[in-house]
């Protein structure tokens, strides 16, 4: 099955997530714990929104402790609605960094901790060594590096995990993985062959503020002027992403 066809349909149901004794049984880690001897934060993501999905919790917790965090925008998400007349690719990617920005704002990060390098949406595994090396040449050895798990089930998300993870080891730098599209394509009672120990971060105290972040991708949500396409989050999407608790793979 390719990754599109991961990706498509209704995916795995949130309620047989919650059900999902095993994962929900592991013990907590607390951010510092989670975040021990790291100077920095670094999340890697193949496109805007896929930071606040997976680990809002965790930027507005480290925000919040005053610690400096840094977000990597691989691509500005151009491609995700191919046939939209009025959404075309060029109108797409100024929305979605001014998205991104506001997104961060309410997590209490500035918009200068932002970079972006404009890969094509679409076309990371094109580029992954161009990826791994700009990730070498910017990683520095007390960075925590937050990159999407390196099977997802989305190509964007694969590659970028996989340069993610080959510059972290080059630098010496700790990493975790975070799932984004898993949620969807994984059936929860295998969830323990795939992740042998996940780590549980509780982020009830910061839901809000990410709830407010992810509020921010409109063009995502669909509440937006002249889409008519099915937006890419929809509630059955978001859902996994409402969460007391965030997942990390060790």
């Amino acid at each position: 099955m390719d990754a599109v066809a991961l990706i498509n349909g209704q995916g795995s149901d949130e309620r047989s997530w919650q059900g999902c004794d095993w994962l929900w049984q592991q013990p907590e880690t607390g951010l510092q714990a989670l975040c021990a001897g790291a100077a920095r934060i670094v999340v890697v993501a193949p496109h805007p929104d896929d930071e606040v999905l997976a680990c809002g919790g965790l930027l507005g917790l480290a925000a919040a402790n005053g610690l400096d965090t840094w977000v990597l925008a691989v691509t500005d998400g151009e491609a995700c609605y191919p046939d939209e007349a009025w959404w075309t690719p060029g109108r797409l990617r100024d929305a979605r960094r001014h998205e991104l920005a506001a997104a961060v704002s309410a997590l209490g990060i500035g918009a200068e901790r932002i970079t972006h390098l404009g890969i094509a949406d679409g076309g990371v595994a094109a580029r992954e060594a161009v990826l791994q090396r700009w990730l070498r040449r910017h990683l520095h050895k007390d960075d925590l590096v937050l990159a999407p798990w390196r099977f997802d089930g989305h190509p964007d998300h694969e590659a970028a995990g996989r340069a993610a993870c080959h510059a972290a080891r080059a630098v010496g730098c700790a990493r975790l993985e975070y799932p984004v599209w898993a949620w969807h394509w994984m059936d929860p009672a295998y969830a323990h062959i795939a992740w042998e120990r996940p780590r549980l971060l509780d982020i009830s105290t910061g839901r809000d503020a990410k709830q407010r972040a992810i509020a921010e991708f409109r063009t995502q949500t669909g509440d937006v002027e002249q889409l008519q396409s099915p937006p890419i989050l929809p509630a059955h999407v978001l859902a996994r992403f409402h969460r007391n608790h965030e997942v990390y793979l060790a």
